[in-house]
């Protein structure tokens, strides 16, 4: 049985026909007219015409950043697009005539982990996305974690440090201000403003003219520059003191960490792990889960909303 995965964001619309295996069997890609909600509704009722045109598919699902309702029908609120309460389900399903449901990005991204990636022989399992900021998804027995209003896994907002930095939800302290690119740019920075193991990440930002991109960074961390390690061992130890906070709650048997950062490897799961230990209650008595890279990368998305779509068909039909 397939279906159709679409994955919404702020610059570009992707989407993909999947098989039962998770595999794609075709996929379109287009810009995003993020700030237009008729126009995104448009692009995405034409893709999927597109994308079914040749395949018979029993449902389509649509995955984005934002807070999505229990019910995978109506956006709360999407921080990157126009939405504001928008019904996108019930907009879909009328002009395609067809089953439709809304998942949060991260969620749908968890789930095609979960279901065909690094996390397949689990049950329980924590993903978090390490990109601009923090996303993240919860499996806990077999089933996607997403609480009683249809907005839980905000694993980037829980507080890590009270009182500290601001973060763009409200609060101050957030894991994502700690744990995600942008937090490991700012500990470059600091460490090129400090001088000495920081010279490279000093140089390399003036060479950049005087901002130092993620990819500047990634290149001297994996040119093994002290430097760049020290911040991304610091930026690990974050996440790692993140993830006993979770695992506190949720017991899982895996953390995969996904994103950008993530392509670092070991050198991200070693500090990540250490921390973790660091902070465990009971330590020596508790099992201790598996800290894994995501395998999925960029198709996670499609992947995941697809998969979401069938089964929510089959439930449908049962």
């Amino acid at each position: 049985m397939h279906a159709i995965g679409i994955d919404i964001g702020g610059t570009k619309i992707a989407g993909a026909v999947v098989d039962d295996d998770g595999e794609i069997v075709t996929e379109d890609r287009v810009p995003s007219p993020a700030r237009d909600s008729s126009a995104i509704e448009d692009a995405v009722v034409d893709m999927v015409t597109r994308l079914r045109a040749e395949h018979e598919v029993a449902g389509v699902g649509v995955a984005a950043a934002g807070f999505i309702d229990a019910a995978q029908s109506t956006v709360y609120y999407a921080p990157n697009l126009s939405w504001r309460n928008e019904p996108f389900r019930a907009k879909l399903t009328a002009r395609l005539d067809m089953p439709v449901v809304i998942e949060n990005d991260a969620n749908a991204a968890g789930w095609a982990e979960f279901r065909f990636g690094a996390a397949r022989l689990v049950s329980d399992m924590v993903m978090l996305t390490i990109g601009t900021g923090v996303g993240g998804a919860i499996v806990t027995g077999d089933e996607l974690f997403r609480g009683g209003f249809g907005t839980g896994g905000e694993l980037g907002h829980i507080r890590l440090i009270p009182g500290g930095l601001p973060c763009g939800c409200g609060v101050r302290g957030c894991l994502e201000q700690y744990g995600s690119g942008r937090a490991l740019g700012r500990l470059a920075d600091e460490l090129a403003d400090a001088g000495g193991i920081g010279q490279a990440l000093a140089d390399a930002r003036e060479a950049a003219g005087g901002r130092l991109s993620g990819t500047d960074i990634y290149d001297l961390i994996i040119a093994g520059d002290g430097g760049a390690l020290t911040a991304l061992r610091r930026l690990g130890s974050y996440i790692g003191q993140g993830c006993a906070t979770l695992g506190a709650v949720l017991d899982p048997q895996m953390f995969v960490l996904g994103g950008g950062v993530a392509q670092a490897g070991e050198l991200l799961l070693e500090p990540v792990r250490a921390a973790y230990l660091e902070n465990l209650p009971a330590r020596g008595f508790h099992p201790e889960p598996e800290f894994v890279i995501a395998e999925l990368v960029n198709d996670a998305g499609v992947v995941g909303a697809a998969d979401l779509a069938r089964i929510a068909a089959r439930r449908s039909a049962a």
